[in-house]
């Protein structure tokens, strides 16, 4: 008689998403609702921290809940679409085979030294995370890095892990970052870029712990490949390099390849000196592809069906950005999401002051699951987090490191996430698979965040 095993299926990301969008609705009818009075200061919108009051219930009706992904679809489309064109316009130029060949090359001669290129890139990244904020920016180098790592004997986990694990850090541990650390600074009235020698410390340590777990996984998979979740899916993939059998590098190739790196060029500058955000880089990108296409001499058919095949492998990951807004979307229909963080900061209120910037720390950890957005998050709880502080003796610096502890670093695991999510999608890797690898990292990351919360509170870091 055979036996069959029970094994607990994980849930499609979907179908995980839809469940919380429903639990969230259904509380619509359990927690009142509830706002807060928003005031702008400084240009920014934010909320009244003295204002919170009751409001006639507004529980989310069956219509209100099915609408909720189109519309959450509608609120993110400019996401969705970055993800489209940017993932056709890389199948373009992956397509040529011109990166294969010229970074083909340059891999296959450092073969014995590959390891440094992963804390190397990942220190990169984290110093344009930490410094400008870069987040979004960095998802058109994912599938390059893929590409490299399992060429190189890695996996493809390690090759998103490089680019989004090194953001990830450089956002915790950010000693400038314009959207998160002088937002916060700026809500709570401190000196712009005040507590630098303190962030810089957690940005060491959240970096090194980071680039080191990536490197510790990267050489175990290279000597037992049977570790990775994704081999099988690895062995397959379309856009892998071989290194013994590299395809020709000759006038064609390194002429996609300047326009490629001319691209990139092109999207730092334009980032750091002009403000460009996502419309504007997936322009720069879908361009890139033109002139590609036009340089590969395969026609401008053949461009366009790849440019579609390409928009079509990330169809999965792209629309999870849409439907995991919908979260957000019922809370503030059912207008409940105020009402939660009050009762939080009521909470709060009546706990010693370690335990209360502790408690801070645990609630901008969960509240970024909701509301992804740092600058966005920023404006929702600091204001009622910072006086709540001045009241139970947590400084208000404290209270910015325990905010941007919490906001950075399960910016790379919740599906709420968009420009996450817009990564895995570029590396084809599906969350589940990425959720069970990342998990010990961030157990590790919010552990040490504590611990950085915990010191800021005994040095009663200042000014005040």
């Amino acid at each position: 008689m055979n036996e069959k095993k029970f094994k607990l299926a994980v849930p499609h990301v979907y179908i995980l998403l839809l469940a919380i969008i429903l639990i969230c609705s259904v509380l619509t009818y359990i927690i009142p609702a509830g706002v807060y009075d928003m005031v702008e200061i400084n240009d920014r919108t934010v909320v009244d921290a003295a204002t919170y009051h009751h409001v006639d219930p507004t529980p989310v009706t069956l219509m209100q809940f099915l609408t909720s992904v189109p519309r959450g679809m509608q609120e993110t489309a400019q996401i969705i679409f970055f993800i489209f064109i940017v993932g056709g316009a890389m199948a373009v130029v992956t397509d040529t085979k011109a990166i294969e060949a010229g970074i083909g090359r340059l891999v296959k001669a450092m073969r014995g030294a590959s390891w440094v290129m992963l804390p190397l890139v990942t220190i990169l990244i984290s110093i344009c995370g930490a410094v400008f904020g870069l987040a979004e920016e960095t998802i058109p180098l994912i599938p390059i890095f893929v590409s490299i790592c399992v060429a190189m004997g890695y996996d493809s986990m390690t090759g998103a892990a490089i680019v989004l694990c090194g953001t990830a850090a450089g956002f915790t541990g950010a000693f400038i970052n314009p959207f998160t650390v002088q937002v916060a600074q700026g809500i709570a009235e401190l000196p712009s870029l005040s507590g630098m020698e303190f962030r810089i410390m957690l940005y060491i340590f959240m970096t090194l712990l980071t680039s080191g777990y990536i490197l510790w996984y990267a050489l175990r998979v290279k000597k037992d490949p049977q570790l990775s979740s994704m081999r099988e899916f690895d062995r397959t993939r379309e856009d892998t390099m071989d290194l013994d059998n590299l395809p020709s590098f000759g006038t064609r190739e390194v002429i996609i390849l300047l326009i490629f790196v001319g691209s990139v060029v092109l999207l730092v500058a334009g980032v750091l000196l002009y403000g460009w955000y996502m419309d504007q880089i997936a322009a720069l990108f879908l361009g890139m592809s033109i002139l590609v296409g036009l340089v590969s001499g395969k026609g401008m058919n053949h461009y366009a069906a790849i440019l579609g095949k390409g928009m079509a492998d990330v169809t999965t990951g792209a629309l999870v950005v849409g439907i995991a807004r919908g979260i957000l979307v019922v809370m503030t229909d059912g207008q409940i999401l105020h009402t939660v963080l009050h009762a939080v900061a009521g909470v709060l209120g009546s706990l010693p002051a370690m335990v209360a910037a502790v408690g801070m720390y645990i609630f901008q950890c969960l509240l970024n699951f909701l509301v992804p957005s740092g600058s966005g998050q920023a404006a929702v709880s600091l204001p009622i987090l910072v006086p709540l502080g001045d009241l139970v003796g947590v400084s208000r610096q404290t209270a910015c490191i325990a905010f941007q502890i919490g906001d950075g670093i399960s910016n790379i695991f919740t599906p709420t996430s968009g420009y996450f999510m817009a990564g895995l999608a570029m590396a084809k890797i599906p969350w589940a698979k990425w959720a069970k690898w990342i998990l010990p990292l961030i157990g590790l990351q919010y552990l040490l965040g504590a611990a950085f919360v915990i010191a800021a509170q005994m040095m009663n870091l200042g000014p005040f």
